[in-house]
C-alpha cells in the first residue's frame, strides 16, 4: 500500500482537536437518517454549514438587506461595508496582494469560465495549445473545449500513474512555444491526490506560460497562499469550505484582471454608459455585473472567520488520522479495491467493490444513515484511464470522527451480506 501523507504534517498532538465540540457547531448533525446517526461522507461534493455561517446569512437578510454601491442611505452603507469586508477576508485567507485581486463569482465553475472566455480566448490562435491534466473535473475541461473549438486551438493532457500521480516529466514535454495557458486541479476531487502545484507553476512560468489552478478541493483542507504558489489565477467555491452555495472566488493577478475585457455586461461594472461607448470600472467591479449574491459573500466571510478559530495543524492531524484509518480499514474489507493511492493525499477514499455496482453500494449505505458519493464524480476521463465505470467515494472533513469511519466499514460489510459477495 502506498504511504498516505497529510496535507499539513505537524508535531502537534491530535488530542488538541475536540471534534465533538466542532460537531456541536453544525446543526445538521442533530438529526438522524434512516433512524440512525447521520454519517456524512460527501464533503468533496459540498460541506455542511456551521451555525455561525447560517446565522450570518439570516442576520444579513433580517437586519442589513439592501443593494450595495448605489444607495445613499445607512442600510445600503451597512450592506456595502459587509460585502467589502468579505472581500478583504478572502484576500487575507488566500494571501492575495490586494482586495482588488478577488472577484466574486457563483463558484469555481464560473471562475474558470471567466478566465477561459475573458483571458484565454482573446489570446488563443489556431494551433495554440491549452494544457490540462487527466484528473480534471469537468468544470476544468468543458470551458477549455469551448474556447478551443472557437479559436482553432487544441487541448493537451498531462497523464498520471495508476496510483493517481501526475507525470511531471510528461508535463514538461508538453510545455512549448504553442502553449497559451495551463489549467490544473490543485487537489483531485476523485482521488484526493495533492498535485505539486508550485513546481508545475514554476515550470510553466520559466517558459512564460500563465497558470490557473482549480482549488475547489484544496481550500477546505489546507492553507492556500496564492503568492507562494505563484499562480496567475486561483478558483474556488464557498460551499465546499463551509460557506453558502452560489458564491465563489476567482483570484487573479492585478495586471491580468486590468487587461482582461469584461465577462458579462450590466449594472455596477461601469464608469459611464453612452450608446456610442461604455467605459468600464476597474477590477474587481468590472467582472461583477448586476446585483451579486450579497448574503452569500457575507456567509463566505463568516466561514472564513469560523475557520480562523480552528488550529490548522490540529485540523490537518485529525483529517490525516481519518484518512489513514479509512485507508487501512477499507483495504481489509474483502472485495474492496481502493482507487487512488497517491503518496500525498487529502481526505478522499474512492473504491470499488467486486460484484456490486457503485450505485448499489451507495443505496445500501444510505439505509444505514451513511452518505457517500457514487458515480464518475464529474471526472469521466479518470474513470476511463483507470478502467472503471464508477466508484464510491467517501470524503472526510474535520467534523467527521473515527466512529464515522467505523460505520462506513460496517456498512460495506452489510453491502456484502445483501449481495452475497
Amino acid at each position: 500500500m502506498t504511504m498516505v501523507h497529510q496535507a499539513f504534517p505537524s508535531t502537534r498532538a491530535s488530542s488538541s482537536f475536540d471534534v465533538q465540540r466542532i460537531r456541536s457547531d453544525f446543526p445538521i448533525f442533530e438529526q438522524r437518517q434512516a433512524g440512525k446517526r447521520l454519517v456524512y461522507l460527501d464533503n468533496a461534493a459540498t460541506s455542511q454549514k456551521p451555525a455561525a455561517v447560517i446565522d450570518a446569512v439570516c442576520r444579513f437578510y433580517k437586519e442589513q438587506n439592501a443593494n450595495i454601491h448605489r444607495g445613499v442611505y445607512e442600510l445600503s452603507d451597512r450592506a456595502t461595508f459587509e460585502y467589502d469586508q468579505a472581500r478583504e477576508k478572502v484576500q487575507r485567507f488566500v494571501n492575495a496582494a490586494a482586495p482588488e485581486e478577488i472577484v466574486f463569482v457563483r463558484g469555481t465553475t464560473e471562475a474558470i469560465n471567466l478566465v477561459a472566455q475573458s483571458f484565454a480566448r482573446p489570446r488563443l490562435r489556431p494551433g495554440d495549445e491549452v494544457i490540462l491534466s487527466v484528473m480534471e473535473h469537468h468544470s476544468n475541461i468543458v470551458p477549455w473545449q469551448l474556447v478551443c473549438e472557437a479559436t482553432g486551438s487544441r487541448l493537451r493532457v498531462v497523464p498520471m500513474t495508476d496510483d493517481g500521480e501526475l507525470l511531471l516529466d510528461e508535463y514538461v514535454k508538453l510545455l512549448n512555444r504553442r502553449t497559451s495557458i495551463v489549467a490544473l486541479v490543485h487537489v483531485s476531487n476523485t482521488l484526493g491526490s495533492i498535485n505539486p502545484a508550485s513546481e508545475m507553476v514554476r515550470l510553466a512560468h520559466e517558459r512564460g506560460i500563465p497558470v490557473l489552478l482549480d482549488g475547489a478541493q484544496a481550500v477546505p483542507h489546507m492553507r492556500v497562499n496564492v503568492q507562494d504558489l505563484g499562480c496567475d489565477f486561483y478558483a474556488f467555491s464557498a460551499h465546499k469550505m463551509f460557506g453558502p452555495t452560489g458564491i465563489g472566488v476567482l483570484y487573479g493577478r492585478a495586471a491580468h484582471l486590468e487587461a482582461m475585457p469584461p465577462y458579462q455586461g450590466g449594472g455596477d461594472m461601469i464608469l459611464s454608459v453612452r450608446f456610442e461607448k461604455t467605459r468600464y470600472a476597474a477590477p474587481p467591479a468590472k467582472f461583477e455585473a448586476g446585483t451579486q449574491h450579497l448574503a452569500g459573500a457575507v456567509g463566505l466571510g463568516a466561514a472564513i472567520d469560523y475557520l480562523d478559530t480552528i488550529d490548522p495543524a490540529a485540523l490537518a492531524d485529525h483529517e490525516g488520522e481519518l484518512l489513514a484509518r479509512a485507508t487501512k480499514a477499507l483495504s481489509s474489507v474483502p472485495g474492496v479495491r481502493l482507487i487512488g493511492t497517491a503518496r500525498r493525499k487529502t481526505s478522499v477514499v474512492s473504491f470499488v467493490m467486486d460484484g456490486v455496482h457503485a450505485h448499489d453500494v451507495g443505496t445500501i449505505l444510505d439505509r444505514e444513515g451513511i452518505c457517500v458519493r457514487t458515480g464518475h464524480h464529474c471526472t469521466q476521463p479518470i474513470m476511463e484511464r483507470l478502467g472503471v465505470p464508477a466508484t464510491a467515494r467517501a470524503s472526510f472533513s474535520f467534523y467527521n470522527t473515527h466512529e464515522d469511519v467505523d460505520a462506513l466499514v460496517r456498512g460495506l460489510k452489510r453491502v456484502r451480506d445483501v449481495f452475497g459477495v
